[in-house]
């Protein structure tokens, strides 16, 4: 596997490389976190999240769960979509269902920068995806193809995919992955059967091959599990038959993940306990822990330990079925250390919390509270100027569902932004202003705060002879004021879901 893990980096740093890699399939209903966790600790180089509709998507709020560690997209009705979390961030592909070009990029730049890649389903032949026009409906509109790709390519920052079934000849086939490979995609997954069929059918590894030999991109083969893919050997054989540059393995992977490990499979009661730990990790819906549990079982799913899972309605019950009982207690324990932990410095609004390479902090901007001629902004870009430093520099988003701002600000190479979601840029902007100031322990011209000079405490102290007193400031503001509007800050609005 150290090898694929080269390959995976060696075009771009940092960008996600599909060229010899084994990657889990999207799989509906399996492809939640405890599973692309497990199949990458298994020695999986990519996995797939399942498919997740553009609609549905588009409502939900980014959320970073300090309690889990992970962050969430939730719905209006608080359900989880979609969980991710740092493990996973730079070798998950976020697949979605989608039939529309513009509704298909608002949802992928919601969720581009807790991902490694965009994948768009192009195979799944469910009523539930087709009827909406999206999977295999869009086979038959190559145009739609396009304009999804285009615009996702064009719009995000991530490498996109797709991933689709092949046509009833080979010579449409071929002639729509060409297109496909012009959008600009950075590779396309082949599911080796027509959209009528299903896996008991044989897997078409010829048109694989011939698509693998008539693009430059790599081309990802997928359907071998029932009659091809059983360990960890198959997946290379499959590779070889296909010609393809890497392979996707779905239903061998639901059934024991460890089909990704060289060293051989592990047996399906060792690798449930090891689901199970992380299913109760991260709290996953015990529904859909049971029903990934169950596809593990297989013809097992009688049995007492079957009978007993079905029957039971937590994760907690579900432990007791494996002796997990001690796990699950410590597990909850220290969960709830931390949510009582982080509840004690959310009643502390002066502490910070960092998310990724943004310090972040639950601040509103209420006007009221800063009645001076001064902002927050101006205090800050008064500060840079004063310490010779470059100008603070914003990035505004806005969220569809409601129309509202999230602003990040970027002061000396560091990025500061306010959890919470204002009406407008303006606001939005001082609350990043105003997390930047308290963090550098900064003046912010607050109502009834005590005068503390332009610069932070460290630097007034070395500094104390050079503090100019109060109406020094007001005449030092009032000097600046008239070019506050020649010398704005450097900023972008990007208007999208987040």
């Amino acid at each position: 596997m150290t090898a694929n893990k080269e390959n995976m980096t060696a075009n771009t740093v940092g960008r996600l490389c599909f060229r010899n890699v084994n990657a889990l399939a999207p799989m509906v209903r399996v492809g939640t976190l405890p599973t692309r966790l497990l199949s990458l600790d298994y020695g999986a180089d990519i996995v797939y999240s399942e498919e997740l509709i553009d609609i549905k998507m588009a409502q939900c709020q980014r959320v970073v769960n300090e309690v889990l560690e992970t962050v969430d997209f939730v719905a209006p009705d608080e359900r989880v979509m979609f969980r991710t979390c740092e493990k996973e961030k730079d070798r998950v592909v976020f697949q979605m269902g989608t039939a529309d070009p513009d509704r298909a990029l608002i949802v992928a730049r919601l969720v581009e920068n807790d991902v490694a890649a965009i994948d768009v389903n192009m195979g799944c032949p469910k009523e539930y995806s087709t009827k909406g026009g999206m999977g295999a409906a869009l086979l038959s509109d190559p145009d739609k193809i396009e304009a999804i790709l285009r615009t996702l390519v064009k719009g995000v920052s991530k490498p996109v995919t797709c991933k689709i079934r092949i046509l009833p000849t080979l010579e449409d086939t071929v002639s729509l992955v060409k297109r496909i490979e012009n959008t600009g995609v950075a590779a396309i997954a082949v599911h080796g059967r027509l959209k009528d069929e299903r896996p008991r059918h044989p897997v078409h590894c010829d048109f694989i091959q011939a698509i693998a030999e008539a693009v430059s991109i790599p081309v990802i083969a997928n359907g071998g599990s029932l009659d091809r893919v059983k360990a960890h050997a198959d997946i290379e054989e499959f590779r070889k038959v296909t010609g393809a540059s890497s392979v996707m393995v779905a239903r061998a992977a639901m059934w024991n993940p460890s089909v990704f490990r060289s060293q051989g499979l592990l047996s399906v009661e060792e690798v449930m306990e090891e689901y199970l730990k992380y299913a109760i990790r991260y709290d996953n819906h015990a529904f859909n822990t049971k029903y990934c549990l169950c596809q593990m079982l297989r013809d097992k799913v009688e049995s007492p330990l079957g009978k007993q899972l079905k029957s039971a309605q937590t994760n907690k019950e579900i432990c007791e079925g494996y002796g997990l009982q001690e796990y699950y207690k410590k597990t909850q324990a220290e969960l709830q250390a931390r949510r009582e932990a982080i509840q004690t410095n959310h009643n502390h609004p002066n502490q910070p919390v960092l998310d990724g390479d943004v310090t972040t902090m639950h601040v509103k901007f209420e006007r009221r509270e800063y009645p001076g001629e001064f902002s927050p902004k101006m205090f800050l870009l008064e500060w840079s100027r004063k310490e010779n430093l470059e100008q603070p520099r914003y990035e505004t988003v806005q969220r569809s569902q409601d129309r509202a701002f999230q602003s990040m600000v970027t002061m000396t190479g560091k990025k500061y932004r306010s959890t919470l979601w204002e009406k407008s840029k303006k606001y939005a902007e001082q609350a990043s202003a105003i997390v930047c100031l308290r963090v550098l322990g900064l003046p912010e011209g607050r109502a009834g705060e005590e005068y503390s000079g332009l610069v932070g405490k460290r630097k007034r102290e070395e500094k104390s002879n050079e503090t100019p007193d109060e109406e020094d400031t007001t005449t030092y503001f009032g000097a600046r004021k008239r070019h506050l509007s020649e010398n704005p800050e450097k900023q972008r609005v990007t208007n999208y879901s987040k």
